[in-house]
């Protein structure tokens, strides 16, 4: 259960980063790249058998890089 909710708690982080920001293209920018990213784990997870994991270090790390691209397109 303890690690059911540490992982529910990484699915939202990169939601949040996106919610506090003014600009609605960075979130939109954020949330596909955590989309992505859990998708792309998900896919990951399948094929080594750590589903959840899988899926839900793809949508950090996903958030993660279409924050920073919305950083880097602004500049």
């Amino acid at each position: 259960m303890r690690s059911l909710r540490g992982a529910a708690v990484a699915l939202l982080l990169p939601l949040l980063a996106a919610a506090c920001s003014v600009n609605r293209q960075t979130g939109e920018r954020t949330l596909t790249g955590a989309i992505v990213g859990a998708a792309g784990g998900a896919a990951v997870g399948l094929l080594h058998g750590d589903f959840l994991s899988s899926a839900v270090t793809g949508a950090v790390a996903g958030g993660t890089g279409g924050f920073v691209y919305d950083q880097l397109k602004k500049r």
